[in-house]
């Protein structure tokens, strides 16, 4: 029996998003999309333009998912949120771990490949970072009320984290992530407003 149109749609995009995510864009075909989906090519280009359009949906939809992860994983941490940022930051060290450091960061390594290469994919991922920097701005207001401060913070904590998981599936180890959220929340702490 045949899957769902739908179910098919979406499981060329989560096959997509893993393997972009854990070998990137270039090295990733559209035959290998088609194999780890258990669909036809033919489905693919049924369901979109092309290897950038899927590309583009990939980056927006699991950005726009991991980022409200990140934000529930914040509001759900402890009711400090300068012990939420370390507790977040662990628990990516832990995430990081059990996925044998395969799967960090859903854009992060399309964003490295192709900002240079495809302004599409590159206006993307660019679209979608500012969407988690808007995000973790209005969650570091609890933190630092000015508007600027807090933006500076959110950015210090994405660029961290950002960091931390290359370092991180670098090495192997999840102490630059540990090492990464020990820092985030002393930067917190420093700029809390009282």
């Amino acid at each position: 029996m045949a899957a769902p149109r739908g179910d098919t749609r979406e499981r060329i995009a989560r096959a997509a998003g893993t393997l972009f995510r854990r070998q990137g864009y270039s090295a990733t075909g559209l035959q290998q999309i088609a194999a780890a989906s258990g669909a036809r090519i033919g489905s693919i280009y049924h369901f979109y333009a092309g290897k950038d359009a899927l590309a583009e949906e990939v980056v927006r939809s699991g950005g726009a998912a991991y980022g409200a992860l990140v934000l529930a994983l914040l509001e759900d941490g402890p009711d400090d949120p300068v012990e939420a940022l370390g507790a977040a930051f662990a628990q990516a060290a832990a995430d990081l771990a059990a996925s044998g450091y395969a799967d960090a960061c859903p854009i992060a390594t399309i964003a490295l490949e192709v900002a240079s290469t495809s302004e599409p994919l590159r206006r993307a991922t660019a679209d979608v970072f500012a969407s988690w920097l808007d995000g973790l701005t209005a969650w570091c207001r609890r933190v630092v009320d000015d508007p600027d401060g807090a933006r500076d913070l959110a950015t210090a904590v994405l660029t961290s984290l950002e960091g931390a998981f290359i370092l991180s599936r670098s090495l192997r180890d999840p102490a630059p992530l540990l090492a990464a959220g020990r820092s985030a929340a002393r930067l917190a702490a420093a700029v809390r407003t009282a």
